[in-house]
């Protein structure tokens, strides 16, 4: 029993490193319009700024799975904390183009390295509750997600827009101190638990590979959750700004809300470990595609509707789908091959996802942005849950059914 108190403990600091993380993700969205006017950037190319970090992230993604069969998680955790927070710092000294891109991209090889660890290093101790571990980790992330657009648009306000990112940068080691002095080896290099009966039933009928029909279809169902996540993330704050006329504030506002909606992260690993896992993806994705659809289409101008919308859409596909997705491709294989499916999660999610916010600056050249995000936003969340139903009775066993 303690040792599993101060199992949890661990985790927290863990997890506490991992709001630092979603803090940098979510600032550069909300500081785009004023990073293209200082560095004269087109809004595509301040759209695949906005999301580039991404594709860091997901080539980072399966290479760091099989890291960490011959690299200690916690080492893996802190090198991936190093990296994405000198990079987000290095950020405020791009002068073009080529070094912001450079600066984004590597900070997300570092930001999928920490993630990575420690979806491994949750879904391997506990492992009866795996769905639960991985939401744990999107709840830090919504966490992180309110406090940094507000936080970066405060700071904004008071200086310029190089300081958020040397402010965000800098707070990286706070969380490295605590690893290096807290964190211990037996909880993060854990190989294995005791199991209940049924766990060990789950682990039986689970998949030998990563390259396997069910975690499969699950990556490419990620892959189109990622595209309606990111092409949100990367220019909604640009379209609030700029078609809209909102504030720095106000935008930093509305996108916060989207933070609180994945703080229902533990509620969607819940209902995630509890029941089967397929309904509630649908059910998820399709409710992202209506508030994803209305969030667009201006709601009137109204900051209260927005930031209502930006919490439904956080909710449903931050708070549900994304704990979902993730656990079950971790679910969807043997434990031994943990660390190589929560890899396969980052690489589907994030790879795609590069490229959400220059495509979405692409339709609404053509488009104009309402029909420009419906397309992007609802279309890619209706193919993601369309996907996501065949998958949880494609490989299971009936025993293994009851228990997701």
């Amino acid at each position: 029993m303690e040792k599993n108190k101060a199992a949890l403990w661990m985790f927290i600091i863990l997890l506490f490193s991992y709001v630092i993380n979603a803090m940098d993700r979510q600032l550069f969205s909300v500081l785009a319009p004023d990073v293209r006017v200082a560095l004269d950037l087109s809004l595509p190319q301040v759209g695949l700024a906005s999301t580039v970090f991404t594709l860091g992230m997901g080539v980072a993604g399966i290479p760091t799975g099989y890291l960490l069969s011959i690299m200690s998680r916690k080492n893996v955790v802190l090198v991936g904390l190093i990296i994405f927070s000198v990079a987000t710092y290095l950020t405020a000294l791009s002068k073009g183009m080529p070094d912001l891109l450079f600066y984004r991209f590597v900070s997300g090889l570092g930001e999928a390295m920490q993630l990575t660890a420690l979806l491994a290093i949750g879904t391997t101790y506990f492992f009866n509750h795996r769905a639960v571990a991985a939401s744990s980790l999107n709840f830090t992330f919504g966490i992180g997600a309110i406090i940094g657009p507000n936080l970066g648009a405060a700071i904004l306000g008071a200086t310029h827009w190089q300081m958020p990112f040397m402010v965000f940068g800098a707070s990286g080691a706070i969380a490295l101190v605590l690893i290096v002095l807290f964190v211990k080896p037996w909880f993060t290099e854990i190989k294995s638990v005791k199991q209940d009966g049924a766990a060990e039933v789950a682990d039986a009928s689970a998949a030998d590979s990563i390259w396997s029909r069910v975690p499969m279809t699950l990556a490419l169902a990620t892959v189109f959750a990622g595209l309606a996540i990111y092409g949100y993330l990367g220019l909604y704050p640009t379209y609030l700004r700029e078609a809209l006329g909102f504030t720095p504030k106000q935008a930093g506002f509305a996108v916060s809300f989207y933070g609180m909606g994945a703080l229902l992260s533990l509620l969607g690993g819940w209902l995630g470990d509890r029941y089967n896992y397929r309904k509630l993806l649908f059910f998820s994705l399709v409710l992202s595609a209506v508030a994803g659809g209305l969030l667009f289409s201006g709601l009137d101008k109204s900051l209260t509707l927005h930031a209502i919308f930006s919490f439904v859409f956080g909710g449903a596909i931050s708070g549900m789908v994304y704990a979902n997705l993730s656990a079950g491709i971790i679910k969807s294989v043997k434990r031994v091959h943990a660390s190589h499916a929560s890899g396969l999660f980052v690489a589907s999610l994030y790879i795609p996802a590069a490229f959400a916010g220059y495509l979405l600056g692409q339709l609404k050249g053509s488009l104009g942005w309402s029909m420009a995000g419906i397309v992007q936003v609802s279309g890619c969340a209706l193919v993601a849950a369309i996907l996501s139903l065949p998958v949880s009775y494609t490989h299971l066993t009936l025993p293994t059914i009851l228990l997701v």
